[in-house]
């Protein structure tokens, strides 16, 4: 009897230990930087644009949930900013001041690096390329780890109902900068359009912001965004996303439900 009542007693103090030690443990935190297809929309322009259930959102929202309870995302993407205006704007000084060592930083812009406006405007072999590699260095030299993201496709079919490329050599830049600067890449470009090519012309407009008239009186005619994710558009990607980090073998594959 006492011999049982020992084993138990021990059983506890180790179940204990574990736990204490699992709590213990150093959260993942991972900062994210981009533009309205990544950012997180909140409740006010949700009200704003649309009404309380206006369903936009951008991937990395949805993010949050593919990981278990030892991540931590703070989403500093911001709608309309370019790999250019992110910085000039002062989005990016508050986000690399806060990223310390074991951090990582993922990084998706494109959309509206193709914008003519100087504010925003890169050129794809260019400017574009050597933003992408200074926001890598300056991670990278706070002992974080960036992971590069390419564009999401953006829902345009031919008469042919073939997808069509609408970013070109802004997603190739990418591709280049993540070899000459030795990080991983996620292509959510091919997987995204993989996505959209199997759903097709029109089943397709399920995954972006498509509203149907009346449904929101700031818009009494509805709304067709063929670049904009609805709830479960962005619920889709961001599972992609968590597949492009098992398949480039992420540490951070091991936090993933």
């Amino acid at each position: 009897m006492k011999k049982t009542i020992k084993t138990l007693i021990a059983s506890i103090f180790i179940l204990f230990i574990l736990i204490s030690f699992k709590n213990g443990q150093k959260k993942i935190t991972i900062y994210s930087i981009g533009d309205s297809t990544m950012c997180d929309f909140s409740a006010s322009y949700l009200s704003q644009f649309g009404g309380e259930n206006y369903p936009i959102r951008g991937w990395m929202q949805m993010m949050p949930g593919f990981f278990n309870n030892q991540v931590e995302v703070h989403n500093a993407a911001r709608s309309g900013r370019s790999s250019k205006s992110f910085r000039t704007e002062g989005y990016w000084k508050p986000v690399i001041e806060k990223v310390k060592a074991g951090d990582y930083v993922f990084i998706m812009f494109g959309a509206n690096d193709q914008k003519a406006d100087t504010a925003r405007h890169t050129d794809p072999e260019s400017s574009y390329k050597e933003n992408l590699l200074n926001y890598i260095k300056e991670t990278k030299a706070k002992g974080a780890h960036p992971i590069l993201f390419t564009s999401l496709v953006r829902r345009k079919f031919d008469k042919a109902g073939k997808l069509v490329d609408t970013y070109g050599e802004y997603v190739s830049a990418v591709h280049k900068v993540s070899k000459e600067a030795n990080v991983p890449v996620i292509d959510l470009n091919q997987k995204s359009a993989d996505l959209v090519t199997k759903y097709g012309p029109e089943e397709s407009k399920k995954l972006f912001l498509y509203i149907e008239p009346g449904q929101f009186s700031k818009l009494p005619q509805g709304k067709k965004d063929d670049s904009h994710l609805c709830v479960f558009g962005a619920t889709e990607i961001a599972r992609l996303a968590a597949q492009g980090l098992k398949e480039i073998k992420s540490p951070l594959a091991a936090y993933l439900k």
